[in-house]
């Protein structure tokens, strides 16, 4: 009976201790991705449910507003949710979340709330969780209106407008096809006291763009609402050069295995001249491409005010080798092999000259560059860009600050270059656009300056 009875007594007492254990179990873990601060038109709910063993035995989220509770989601009712397992013990989940999906929002305060319960011991306990998240229901689009006049755009080059958008934390500039262009500060761009609405926005016509394409003002709020209005603005035709180039085995032979020593990814070989040719076609496209791109990444890091100041400066006593846009078709043994434009001024003077900033600006680029051979590009702010290629040598770096007419390095020829010079392009979000407009101070004068007085 002694024994009976302690053994009767372990076995509570084990009970007991799973039963607790059982209950300090962990509960699932609820992590709420989605929203964010604001909700619009159309937003979305999404959530993370992580339960150790994978078992939900209730999973549900809800609307709350106004002392009403609105169902989202259920295990039961998943309705047009996306459920996805993305581990065996954790699922992602989400759906619409807007007045478009959720009719009964209504504009200012609300929350989400998740909920989850995972059984333990055998399903005779269970452990829950809940995790919530509040926002500001918004579904008034932001308004948007250009303030400047007179905007004349030449194909391939920039123009700039001054506007207001409210509220001033909408993301705001001028959309030019499918390419987006932000507005910065006005205070940046000197403009005294401006307050957060007033805005400065360069944007550009590119070479490859058709005339035709439509320019607005676009305005997108947190939430997700967006708006356009559209502006004056005037497009000018312009006829770009043709060019025709022989490639001959000795330029190949000169400038490829620099190239191809360094884009080890391009997967170019140089043993026969058969293969220098496959190699140049490489080069001249993907690489091109490739450079094109990081060119753009680099761009990104701008800053958000005016670094640069007045006219900016060209090569001085340069001959031009080559415009920008032009168009060239290369031939190879007397067979045409490829077409590319060339985006940027050719201008040279003598070998190894110093190669001086254009502007004011901090360096973001110091370094081999695929075609470009060493490069510098500079940024001038709020999207402006400057880019120096072909250099024998550079004498500046990454995170440098310059001052117009510092000395960048010195002419030469690395890259896929013919001979001594510099290419020199302006920059706009990393996009090239013809050089002519910045270098010349009545433009300066009528398309920044004299924009920005007004503002004042």
């Amino acid at each position: 009976m002694r024994i009976l009875l302690s053994l009767i007594l372990a076995l509570a007492l084990a009970a007991g201790v799973v039963w607790v254990a059982a209950g300090r179990a962990a509960a699932p873990a609820i992590e709420i991705t989605q929203p964010g601060k604001l909700v619009g038109m159309d937003s979305t709910l999404e959530f993370t449910v992580a339960a150790p063993q994978g078992t939900l035995t209730r999973l549900e989220a809800v609307l709350e507003q106004g002392g009403k509770t609105t169902p989202l989601f259920s295990l039961d009712s998943p309705g047009d949710a996306d459920v996805k397992q993305e581990t065996p013990e954790r699922m992602r989940v989400s759906r619409p979340l807007g007045k478009r999906s959720v009719p009964v929002l209504q504009a200012g305060e609300a929350t989400v709330r998740v909920s989850a319960t995972r059984s333990a011991l055998f399903g005779v306990r269970s452990r829950a969780a809940e995790a919530s998240r509040s926002f500001q229901a918004r579904f008034t689009p932001p308004r948007a209106g250009v303030t400047s006049s007179h905007h004349f755009v030449n194909f391939g080059g920039a123009e700039m407008v001054v506007y207001r958008v409210t509220p001033a934390d909408a993301q705001s500039g001028v959309q030019v096809g499918d390419l987006f262009y932000p507005g910065y500060p006005a205070s940046g761009a000197g403009v005294a006291g401006a307050d957060p609405s007033l805005r400065v926005a360069f944007f550009a016509l590119l070479h490859d763009q058709d005339l035709n394409t439509p320019i607005y003002l676009t305005a997108r709020d947190e939430a997700g609402n967006q708006s356009r209005s559209s502006f004056e603005y005037r497009v000018f035709p312009r006829m770009f050069r043709k060019s025709r180039i022989e490639i001959t085995d000795a330029f190949l032979q000169r400038v490829l295995p620099e190239i191809v020593d360094h884009a080890p990814d391009l997967g170019a070989t140089l043993d026969t001249p058969e293969t220098y040719a496959e190699a140049f076609l490489k080069v001249n496209n993907d690489l091109r491409r490739a450079n094109a791109e990081l060119i753009r990444s680099v761009s990104a890091k701008t800053a958000p005010e005016f670094l640069w100041h007045g006219p900016f400066r060209p090569l001085g006593n340069a001959s031009v080798e080559a415009g920008f846009a032009d168009h060239r078709t290369y031939f190879y043994k007397g067979r045409e092999i490829d077409q590319q434009v060339h985006l940027g001024y050719d201008l040279a003077v003598t070998v190894n000259i110093p190669v001086l900033a254009a502007n004011d600006g901090k360096v973001l680029y110091a370094d081999y560059l695929g075609i470009y051979g060493n490069t510098v590009i500079l940024d001038h702010g709020m999207g402006i860009g400057s880019l120096y290629a072909h250099l024998s040598s550079i004498d500046v770096k990454a995170g440098d600050e310059v001052k117009k007419e510092q000395q960048l390095g010195r002419s030469g020829m690395t890259g896929l270059a013919g001979g001594d010079h510099l290419h020199f392009s302006m920059l706009l979000q990393g996009r090239p656009v013809t050089s002519v407009e910045w270098w010349d101070p009545h433009w300066i004068e009528d398309r920044i300056q004299r924009k920005l007085r007004e503002a004042r």
